[in-house]
């Protein structure tokens, strides 16, 4: 009796001890970052964002406040590892504003490329980007792409959620429409406002323009770097004085059950796994690789 009293003691310690788990990396002990590992069924999130300018009415980590967010709330119901704030990301567009922090191409895309590597070093196999900033989108395109330049042992994925007009509606119900709703507009600004009130100025959304000034009209057919600057000189694209706080958390939310859906699925992917081992062995001898 008493030897089954031992094992029912010890079964529900380690069954509280797994619950307790934190799911944040930092907060992980050496001995703990093993279980974690099994845990997540060795999945990983990053959340990316960078520090740049967000009108005058937001912080200058405004990217790296929600990507955590989004990570963090989904990590809570579907348990996956979370990295610490990561801003090594592309903000050339802003370097004209203050506080923003800009690192060269050839250090994001090594830093980037290094923490994947330590990552699977240390146990996991797949890893999920959870990108708070749009002027990522075309670097971290190129970067997935570049994956399959050599042969890697993990599985990369990036969260792309899709927007759902339902919520946009009850959103907009909350607050008002922002015709320039891009960046640091009433969508972004009324998340932040559901996520770290204190550091939000509602009241300076009006100091400064974030109206489209359309610099480029006149020419048709053309992408050029300077695109962004030419639309949105002051880095604030939108209108965000009726910012919400419940309206934001609409959009949290809206995101975040997409990513605890999107984390289930990777956990249990094998698809990927396997077309990437078929790639990279026909990639090693193209010439076997059936016509």
């Amino acid at each position: 009796m008493r030897k089954i009293a031992t094992f029912l003691l010890l079964a529900i310690a380690t069954f509280v001890s797994a619950q307790d788990l934190p799911y944040r990396l930092e907060e992980l002990t050496a001995p703990d970052f093993i279980k974690a590992v099994e845990k997540s069924s060795k999945t990983c999130i990053i959340p990316i964002g960078v520090m740049e300018k967000h009108g005058a009415q937001l912080p200058l980590g405004t990217d790296l406040y929600m990507s955590r967010e989004y990570s963090l709330r989904a990590a809570e119901q579907e348990y996956t590892v979370v990295f610490p704030w990561y801003y090594f990301s592309q903000i050339n567009e802003a370097r004209h504003q203050p506080g923003t922090i800009s690192y060269s191409p050839e250090l994001i895309w090594k830093v980037l490329q290094e923490t994947l590597d330590e990552l699977h070093r240390n146990g996991f196999e797949k890893i999920i980007i959870v990108n708070g900033h749009g002027g990522n989108n075309a670097f971290l395109n190129y970067f997935g792409m570049a994956q399959l330049s050599e042969p890697r042992d993990y599985s990369l994925y990036w969260f792309r959620p899709e927007g759902n007009r339902e919520i946009d509606e009850k959103a907009e119900a909350l607050t008002r429409h922002d015709p320039y709703d891009s960046h640091a507009g009433n969508s972004e600004t009324s998340e932040m406002l559901a996520t770290v009130p204190d550091v939000v100025h509602v009241d300076r959304a009006k100091q400064q323009s974030g109206v489209d000034q359309d610099r480029m009209n006149a020419l048709k057919y053309v992408y050029t770097g300077i695109w962004w600057y030419a639309s949105y000189p002051n880095h604030y694209g939108g209108e965000a004085w009726d910012a919400n706080a419940e309206a934001g958390e609409l959009f949290i939310n809206e995101k975040v059950e997409q990513l605890v859906e999107m984390i289930k699925l990777v956990k249990t992917d094998t698809v990927v796994p396997a077309l990437q081992e078929q790639f990279f062995k026909e990639a090693a001898d193209p010439l076997d690789t059936k016509q």
